[in-house]
């Protein structure tokens, strides 16, 4: 049957073939309020509200687990329509914004050697709809969500198509409205996609997993990097600012005994330049079978502090959903099995 998530308006007055155009709209705007059957439709006659039933789903997963930590992040394990799983988190801040952190892949083909998804390897792309689809069981479960980040399980430079369209779907005025300046794609350094992220948009924010400022280091954690190497990354970067106007965030996982020194803060802003961007410090959270430690306490605010002395820019990422596998770097399924809800 037909998911109806990954549809825009008139998308959806196409493919059910609607003698009104303007019913897509209508139908649209009832699957981004958070209708959980046809017949709440109430706009729709009776006899168009069965024949969408009989044709249609509006959702093609569903959430097989949930569970919240003790700072309030949730994780929900989504089953997919063909039985894989995908996870996607839920943040609250301080001031009570909620941001959902999506997941664009089923695994990763990355193999990031500090991550835990990279240890599933790739078994496929989403489509728009489910990626959408994590956002609305977020959402209709838990309340309004105003910010996104694709920073969940897999690269979304990898899926970009399904991600674009996706954000063209979360930002349509007739949907959820989200501002692009709302919605952050993160990156462990794809070339080709920050190139085409700058010519071709959307204007959203830009992370970029950056990890150390050394090439040999960070190809030993980031085997991507041996075919997008730092100096042309960093020419990429540039172009991207020098394109969009807009500063990016370069995000740094902290680990205890690789990548903390204060040489390492230096190579960081050696590969900073004159470009404007911003440090997102994230110490490492402990993930199951990989073989790093946390950083010392010490470690990690003498690296903060001297990246402040080289005029860099630079925040520190709280370990929000660490205790749920929730966290950066923790999101994993394993064997088609939902239980990945254990803290690791």
């Amino acid at each position: 049957m037909q998911p109806l998530t990954g549809l825009l308006p008139d998308e959806i007055y196409s493919a059910l073939d609607l003698k009104q155009s303007f019913r897509g709209k209508q139908i649209f705007k009832w699957v981004h309020s958070g209708a959980e059957s046809f017949t709440e439709m109430t706009n729709l006659s009776a006899a168009l509200r069965e024949n969408l039933s009989s044709r249609c789903v509006l959702f093609s997963s569903m959430i097989a687990t949930e569970v919240v930590s003790r700072d309030g992040t949730v994780k929900i394990t989504i089953k997919l329509e063909d039985g894989l799983f995908v996870e996607a988190v839920l943040l609250e801040d301080e001031t009570g914004r909620k941001t959902a952190c999506l997941s664009s892949q089923a695994g990763c083909a990355m193999g990031c050697k500090f991550c835990r998804t990279g240890t599933m390897g790739l078994l496929r792309n989403l489509s728009p709809g489910e990626i959408v689809e994590q956002f609305l069981l977020l959402q209709n479960k838990y309340g309004r969500i105003s910010n996104i980040v694709f920073m969940g399980m897999g690269e979304p430079f990898e899926n970009l198509a399904s991600v674009r369209k996706a954000i063209e779907i979360f930002h349509h005025q007739d949907g959820q409205n989200i501002g692009l300046r709302r919605i952050t794609i993160s990156t462990c350094g794809i070339i080709s996609g920050i190139d085409s992220l700058a010519e071709e948009g959307p204007a959203v924010r830009l992370a970029v997993s950056l990890v150390s400022g050394d090439q040999d280091t960070r190809t030993s954690l980031m085997p991507i990097t041996k075919s997008n190497p730092l100096p042309e990354l960093k020419k990429s970067l540039k172009q991207y600012q020098l394109s969009t106007g807009k500063r990016f965030t370069l995000e740094y996982v902290l680990l205890g005994g690789v990548n903390d020194t204060l040489k390492d803060a230096e190579k960081v802003r050696h590969f900073i330049g004159n470009m404007k961007a911003a440090v997102n410090v994230i110490p490492w959270n402990p993930a199951d079978t990989l073989p790093f430690k946390e950083p010392e306490e010490e470690n990690v605010n003498l690296f903060l502090d001297r990246l402040e002395e080289l005029g860099v820019t630079v925040t520190r990422r709280y370990r929000r959903g660490r205790g749920i596998n929730g966290a950066c770097g923790q999101l994993a399924v394993f064997e088609n099995s939902s239980d990945s809800s254990n803290p690791g």
